[in-house]
């Protein structure tokens, strides 16, 4: 039988959110503990709830219906739960099911707290220290694990050229799938593997579907497939 490890610990500039982490397998024998994780914080008055399943393997109907049996109380008192990071696999359920018009969903855990905060009323342009604090340590003897923001490219700063990008004249409907990707990189090398996804099921170009995991196998042969290959790419043109 496959099992289930969660730890949970407080993430935001108020470190007023619970970021909950699942490990192994939601399923029926055990989405019960990681229900018994999200109430326990609710009794708590904890209504800012991150779940990052970054180490997830499976999501059973039963699963999601934690989320999804929890999320209306959670919001009727003013709170809300986010799921981050999940595996392509995972995700493909998740959209297949259409829990997505349902459950907030992040591919980074940065996402998730920036939006929590600024729903608190929290500057995130200023230099904020994001920090995961385990629920076991004290905050004054934990040694941080600061979660990075992504370095943005001011443009038209001085002492380099503003990469802004021309659309080419062809129809950017017909180009072949790497270029079509090639070209939202450059536009905006900060989007993820879901959000290029999305962008590339537009009109401009030729609502282009792609299973999610077909995508990132194409970012991968385009040696494209992490945020730092993107932004050298981007960087590079």
């Amino acid at each position: 039988m496959e099992g289930i490890e969660i730890s949970q610990g407080r993430v935001g500039a108020r470190r007023d959110i619970a970021m909950i982490t699942v490990k192994g397998y939601v399923d029926t024998m055990t989405c019960s503990i990681l229900l018994n994780k999200i109430t326990e914080n609710l009794s708590r008055s904890v209504l800012q709830i991150i779940i990052d399943m970054a180490q997830v393997n499976y999501v059973s109907s039963a699963g999601w219906g934690v989320f999804v049996g929890e999320i209306k109380g959670i919001r009727e008192k003013g709170g809300d739960l986010k799921i981050v990071q999940m595996t392509p696999e995972v995700y493909d359920v998740f959209e297949m099911l259409e829990f997505n018009r349902i459950l907030s969903y992040y591919e980074t855990i940065e996402e998730a707290i920036d939006d929590f905060d600024l729903s608190m009323g929290v500057d995130i342009t200023k230099s904020v220290k994001r920090s995961y604090i385990p629920e076991t340590a004290k905050v004054e003897a934990a040694s941080p694990v600061v979660v990075q923001r992504m370095p943005q490219k001011p443009a038209g700063a001085a002492g380099g050229a503003s990469h802004v990008f021309k659309r080419p004249k062809i129809d950017e409907r017909n180009l072949p799938l790497s270029e079509k990707i090639k070209a939202i990189i450059i536009e905006d090398p900060k989007k993820g593997v879901f959000k290029i996804r999305k962008v590339l099921n537009t009109e401009r170009f030729g609502y282009t579907k792609v299973n999610l995991l077909k995508l990132y196998q194409t970012l991968k042969k385009l040696s494209l497939e992490d945020s730092t290959k993107r932004f050298r790419f981007y960087r590079s043109r």
